[in-house]
């Protein structure tokens, strides 16, 4: 059998990775291994232990208040040796994270073939998001398959001069992972989630992007106070990252409003599932700019500017960057217009139909002549 290593460090990347590792799984001529960095410890753990995956290698490599340069440091050193004694006949990794660029250049410099899932997202701002724009460009001058979510993303690699038959159009595999996570009858783990009145108009908030931290953070803050203040009729639920850039000043102007639920990080299962009963969502998460639409999900994006234009472009997002008085008026007109509500909650989903992990399952078999 050939040997597909899957290396991947946080959070999204595992929830996004679960559906091809599942698919890599179920094919008998690929031998999946695993190696996780646990760039993103906890929140790690919580995506893989529903599903029992259980990495064949584990770095552990995070340390509380780590930079970018600590973890490229010992990503790499722990990576190199085990490429070595694998020898894989390709490395996989996703989308744009630090362990995905540490992995594909110690994959480079082992002369394996890197495939790259969910390649070609761009804002050509090498500054946001931060680091994650240059990361995935430096991935795509290495990788030598590409597995891009969209039309979009395989274009913006062919004016990268991608030869265009190293290119697979999969679809997001954020749309695979949601028919193992989504359940009629879910009961939250988190109680608090449980007792919610699910008749007011439940308005999700995640918020953590590095470039949002310091100033930005408090406007956000700011603008969801304003709205737990203006509408009685909402319960704002804001499911807080671990980082204390995000996590404090939300505790700091937030905390013991009736309307506002701070919460920690939620387990994907748990977000996902209460995405289905949201009606607004905010936030500067990239993955969740993709889930949203499958729930009809009206979003309003706190970022200047997204590598999801597709989802502008087909009016499931807007964009609201980081002002207090934009972030407040564009949820309040979704909160009060119906007209404008109901147009973004019906736009059609461009982000792919949930069959993205077999066709990159596929486009490995075809490069590996199998």
């Amino acid at each position: 059998m050939k040997k597909i290593l899957s290396i991947f460090g946080t959070r999204p990347e595992a929830t996004k990775m679960i559906p091809v590792l599942l698919a890599l799984q179920a094919e008998p001529k690929l031998e999946s291994i695993i190696c996780v960095t646990a760039q993103h410890r906890e929140l790690l753990d919580m995506v893989l232990t529903p599903f029992g995956i259980v990495p064949d290698y584990d770095l552990n490599i995070m340390t509380h208040g780590q930079s970018p340069h600590d973890i490229v440091n010992r990503a790499l050193l722990g990576i190199a040796p085990i490429i070595e004694k694998i020898k894989p006949d390709i490395l996989l990794v996703h989308g744009d994270t630090t362990t995905t660029f540490v992995a594909s250049l110690a994959a480079f410099y082992a002369k394996v073939p890197v495939g790259h899932v969910e390649a070609g997202l761009r804002t050509y701002d090498k500054f946001r998001p931060y680091p994650e724009e240059v990361n995935r460009k430096l991935v795509s001058a290495i990788a030598d398959l590409f597995f891009a979510p969209t039309e979009l993303s395989r274009q913006n690699l062919l004016e990268e001069n991608i030869p265009d038959k190293l290119i697979t159009v999969t679809g997001n595999t954020a749309i695979d992972y949601l028919k193992y996570a989504v359940k009629e009858d879910y009961i939250f783990e988190r109680e608090a989630l449980n007792k919610l009145d699910y008749t007011k108009k439940i308005i999700l908030v995640t918020a953590h992007r590095q470039e949002n931290q310091g100033p930005p953070m408090e406007a956000i803050c700011r603008a969801i106070l304003r709205l737990a203040n203006d509408f009685a009729d909402s319960q704002i639920i804001w499911a807080l990252h671990p980082g204390k850039g995000a996590s404090d000043p939300a505790r700091r102007i937030l905390s013991g409003h009736p309307r506002i639920l701070l919460t920690e990080a939620l387990i994907p299962f748990d977000i996902i599932n209460l995405m289905r009963r949201t009606h607004l969502l905010l936030t500067d998460s990239g993955g969740l700019q993709e889930e949203a639409p499958a729930f009809d999900l009206p979003t309003v994006v706190m970022r200047e500017l997204t590598e999801r234009p597709e989802g502008l472009e087909a009016g499931t997002l807007v964009l609201a960057g980081v002002e207090e008085a934009s972030i407040y008026n564009h949820a309040a007109k979704l909160l009060t217009d119906e007209a404008a509500y109901s147009r973004m909650a019906n736009a059609k989903n461009p982000f792919g139909d949930g069959e993205a992990s077999g066709r990159i399952v596929q486009a490995i078999l075809k490069f590996l002549n199998l």
